[in-house]
């Protein structure tokens, strides 16, 4: 199996500021965003462009590791000296996550979240034992997969600050059984999305979970945090693909799930999808596999308003027919999209909807896999319920033009977080008829907040991810940053949105999980009975508590 590529410690793909860094600054600003979505985002938020670099990374403040001698030691008798680390630069390229607030502090010189050593068990077995000794020596364990959580999932926060080892999976990331017949493949929980992608290809067969992370996060990750993908609309969200999964605890090992179905009591399954290392270690996943689609098409649709496309892909959803892939954009983030897409293409599509009555509209990208006859024939039936809906069909290239660029934001981010802006996303779901209640609640609570000085935010929203209750709610926020207090610029914006969506009828999360940065709200969401059953599953397998204490679980 080859090396899997790593992130780097202050963004996406960012390596650190340039000797020049404001004329380095202009430059990448430059090459990210065309003139006329510089122009705009100007207009938009008060914003002049400015050169806000990260720190070096030789520069960011790393504490000495608090592992004593002797529980490394004890480590190293578990796993081998090859497989425990304390130098700095393992510490740091496990230091949190990549939330907005992850980058900042480190982009600050912050490392306070960094694991005081990194350890790599390569079986069930070294990781039952590195549980088992952690427990014994009072260490407080954190699975790290791709490092890839936006909501302070890998922060290791302890309340009794004991020292934290991160318990990387990558000596657990190959395929160890394919099962064809059964459409069925067992995985390490390190194994990343093309790696996997790859090592079914060669059978004809896809897992199709695609992510917009979906280059460095792991399946462990994924589980954890019961993640979507950007086909999970046709294809199911991960949890639905899981057939199975073996989980270390520092109780023991359960072997959760046996495929095809079983009525033997409650699914224990469910309780490890999205526990996200707070009872355990997962450390194989057995997976539902399909043939690879040998047709797929992707086209864009163009909507007068929100609503009409809300009630256009509601209509495809009450009548079975939405596509693998749905993401209705509202008209901020539609304008944004065709400002960011310089050339001839994107003009003709903006002259196309100011001629058709659809200059402040919404664009709408569809796309269907499988069987060519079937695609076609899925295409043709939902494109007559669009057009009733006053949809107006803007052809392939538009679809073709979001899969090409769809693993891109994150990488724009770091260019515009050198620049200046407060660049954030969040995200919820809610049921068709409390859609339109949480969407104007979400955007109201992150104007209010964001707004300042003249000053205010730009936020975008797409619908994704429908089902045939409801859909997802995913939001995009660009803003000035405050350099004087960004952190708490943010916070204060995060608190208003979730308590506005909470209060409309939205759910804390659709498939960014809990973290500690939802932590506050779970109770509201599951009821405070529903909390102590979770921390009495936690108390019964973790019970010295060293299982990610800082996530999910309120204290």
């Amino acid at each position: 199996m080859p090396e899997q590529p790593e992130l780097s410690i202050q963004g996406w793909g960012a390596t650190g500021p340039d000797a020049d860094a404001e004329r380095a600054g202009a430059a990448a600003i430059a090459a990210a965003l065309p003139k006329a979505a510089r122009r705009y985002l100007a207009r938009e938020l008060g914003w002049s462009p400015r050169p806000t670099p990260p720190v070096a990374v030789t520069d960011i403040r790393l504490a000495p590791s608090r592992l004593s001698e002797a529980a490394r030691l004890r480590l190293v008798a578990v796993l081998g000296a090859d497989n425990v680390h304390t130098d700095r630069e393992s510490r740091l390229r496990r230091a949190g996550g990549k939330s907005y607030l992850d980058l900042l502090r480190r982009r600050e010189g912050d490392a306070s979240d960094a694991p005081d050593a990194v350890v790599s068990p390569g079986t069930t077995e070294e990781t039952s034992a590195l549980l088992a000794a952690c427990g014994e020596l009072g260490v407080v364990v954190v699975p790290f997969g791709g490092g890839t959580s936006v909501v302070g999932g890998l922060a290791g926060i302890d309340p009794d600050d004991r020292p934290s080892v991160a318990v990387d999976m990558g000596r657990m990331a190959s395929v160890r059984a394919l099962d064809v017949p059964s459409s069925l493949v067992t995985a390490g929980p390190g194994l990343r999305g093309p790696a996997l992608e790859e090592a079914l290809a060669g059978s004809g067969l896809t897992f199709g979970h695609l992510p917009q992370s979906w280059e460095f996060a792991t399946l462990g990750g994924y589980a954890a945090t019961r993640s979507a993908g950007q086909a999970s609309t046709g294809v199911g969200r991960f949890e639905e693909l899981v057939a199975g999964l073996t989980l270390a605890t520092p109780s023991g090992v359960l072997e959760l799930g046996h495929p095809p179905a079983s009525a033997a009591g409650p699914d224990l399954l469910s309780l490890a999808l999205g526990s996200e290392g707070t009872l355990g270690v997962i450390t194989e996943l057995r997976l539902r596999v399909r043939p690879r689609p040998p047709s797929s098409s992707y086209e864009g649709w163009s909507f007068r308003s929100w609503a009409a496309g809300l009630a256009a892909i509601q209509q495809l959803a009450r009548h079975d027919l939405l596509p693998d892939v749905v993401r209705l954009s509202d008209p901020d983030e539609t304008r944004a999209t065709l400002l960011m897409a310089a050339g001839t293409g994107a003009r003709a599509l903006r002259a196309t909807q100011r001629a058709r009555g659809h200059g402040q509209g919404c664009l709408l990208v569809v796309g269907w896999q499988g069987i060519a006859t079937m695609v076609r024939a899925r295409s043709r039936s939902a494109a007559s319920l669009l057009r009733d809906g006053g949809g107006i069909r803007m052809g392939r290239r538009v679809g073709e033009s979001w899969k090409k660029h769809r693993f891109q934001a994150p990488y724009l981010r770091d260019t515009l977080m050198d620049a200046g802006l407060l660049v954030e996303t969040l995200e919820t779901a809610a049921t068709w008829s409390a859609l339109p209640t949480v969407y104007d609640a979400v955007r109201r609570a992150l104007r209010e907040s964001l707004t300042r000085d003249g000053r205010r935010p730009l936020v975008m929203s797409h619908l994704s991810h429908g089902y045939p209750t409801g859909a997802s709610l995913y939001v995009t926020v660009l803003a000035d940053r405050d350099d004087a207090l960004p952190i708490q610029q943010w916070l204060a914006a995060k608190r208003a949105a979730t308590d506005a969506l909470l209060t409309a009828g939205g759910t804390l999360t659709h498939h960014h999980a809990v973290g500690a940065d939802h932590r506050p709200w779970l109770e509201r969401e599951i009821g405070p009975l529903g909390v102590e059953i979770l921390r009495a599953v936690k108390e019964r397998l973790d019970p010295q508590g060293i299982c990610n204490p800082g996530v999910l679980i309120p204290d």
